[in-house]
């Protein structure tokens, strides 16, 4: 067992400080193995303690995670002032619900253990905010759902960490598709056809908080990890519910039918994984992935076909090892409307940023000045937004002011997440959708390993 009390005591500049009293939020982080739980503190928020407890097995992923909040209080630009106190004892999730030194659980992790910890928080009566996936396996749905039943029971706040919703593109796709005369109504698609199709492309290597991102060697296992479709596919399924039926309770025993999903491998050569973890070999818990000793075929990819309330979806997850120059994860949605479709894309053209473009059914005029009137309306929440032609369609152009990028999203989940606390309640939709969301990830999870399970 070991207690360590990590802190900084740089001065802080232009940043919100969270006052230590009995009505603010104090955060305790269980083992964090995965920088999202870092990025939860990359900010600081009015209401919430600086002191943050942290509960783990002694390690490197341990040290990971300090060494992220170490830099984040030592930045020279609006540094934090978190203060750690550490505890390493085998005992330590026992530790944390008997010491119960917060409110607020933050989950970020190995997701073989996370529905496990989620499970003895809320029996604890402890809210817990957690990184997706909440589930990974069809039993891991099964417990989480009565996760959700029992934090009801126990007026505690289960809530997963959504940062697309909080992406500009995103949110201006959304906006749009609620104008009836820019996009009409959704269109109902077929399989083949569908009427939304989302693809989502990550890369193991990448930089975080500006550097190099050292990944546990589990991150590649699917029985902790979890699949492409049940870890980076919960993101799109949220954002299909979101974009589509914003506000809209689902009944996933009644609004969602999953037709088919598949899953395929990436290969990762031995130098790529030891440039990602730092480890020399694959140890063996990977050995049943390795072809000819030097290859792993890791599980990172998936694709899913189902119905939502009626309409068509295609969603696709895939990793690969390593973006191209100056670019990185990437994000690919179409909405098909009546009047008009609604596209994200992030290719080469789009310079590898997120860029939405409207492509009406007919090119005229008419539609052309219902559009500008439609933009007006944007203005009002999103002031400076604006469009151009591109060929057939428009190009919405988005201030720079709002591209805050994907580790600022955090902060304004948490932002949304104290909200809900202070209300004492989440909106009416959002547990049915979590729960939907999650229901759709494993069962389509389900039906790919039913087919042909990848060895």
């Amino acid at each position: 067992m070991c207690i360590i009390n990590s802190s900084c005591n740089t001065p802080v500049a232009n940043t919100a400080t969270a006052k230590t009293d009995s009505a603010a939020v104090r955060l305790i982080t269980v083992d964090p193995g995965h920088f999202h739980a870092a990025l939860v503190q990359k900010s600081m928020s009015e209401g919430i303690d600086s002191v943050v407890n942290v509960y783990a097995p002694e390690g490197p992923e341990l040290q990971a995670h300090l060494d992220l909040i170490k830099q984040y209080n030592q930045r020279t630009e609006a540094p934090t002032h978190w203060s750690e106190k550490v505890y390493t004892g085998n005992d330590f999730l026992e530790k944390m619900i008997a010491e119960r030194k917060g409110n607020v659980i933050v989950l970020a992790g190995n997701n073989l253990r996370k529905t496990q910890y989620i499970t003895r928080s809320v029996e604890a009566g402890m809210n817990v905010l957690s990184d997706k996936p909440m589930a990974i396996t069809p039993a891991n749905f099964t417990e989480l759902e009565k996760d959700f039943a029992n934090a009801t029971q126990k007026k505690v706040l289960l809530y997963d960490i959504m940062t697309e919703r909080s992406e500009v593109t995103n949110q201006l796709q959304q906006a749009f598709a609620q104008m009836p005369e820019v996009f009409g109504v959704l269109a109902a698609g077929t399989e083949k056809a569908p009427a939304v199709t989302i693809e989502s492309v990550h890369y193991f290597y990448k930089f975080v908080s500006g550097k190099a991102l050292t990944r546990p060697s589990w991150f590649f296992d699917p029985a902790q990890q979890g699949e492409a479709i049940a870890d980076v596919g919960t993101h799109l399924i949220d954002l299909v519910q979101w974009a589509c039926f914003p506000n809209t309770v689902i009944d996933y025993k009644k609004d969602i039918v999953v037709g088919n999903a598949r899953l395929w491998t990436t290969p990762v050569t031995r130098s790529q994984f030891a440039a990602v973890t730092k480890k020399d070999s694959f140890p063996e818990f990977l050995q049943p992935y390795v072809k000819a000793d030097t290859i792993l075929q890791t599980h990172g990819n998936g694709e899913i076909n189902y119905t939502l309330k009626g309409i068509h979806v295609k969603l696709t997850a895939r990793w690969e090892y390593k973006a191209p120059e100056g670019s990185g994860d990437t994000h690919y949605c179409l909405l098909k409307g009546k009047l008009a479709n609604l596209e994200i894309k992030q290719g080469a053209a789009e310079n590898y940023k997120p860029a939405l473009y409207i492509i009406p059914a007919q090119d005229n005029k008419a539609y052309d000045t219902v559009l500008q009137k439609a933009v007006a309306k944007i203005n009002a929440s999103y002031p400076g937004v604006t469009t151009e032609k591109a060929g057939h369609a428009w190009k919405i152009i988005i201030p720079e002011k709002y591209k805050v990028g994907h580790e600022a999203h955090f902060a304004q989940v948490m932002q949304r997440y104290l909200q809900y606390l202070k209300a004492g309640q989440l909106p009416e939709w959002e547990v049915p959708g979590m729960i939907a969301k999650y229901y759709t990830a494993t069962k389509a999870l389900e039906i790919a390993n039913s087919k042909q399970p990848l060895k």
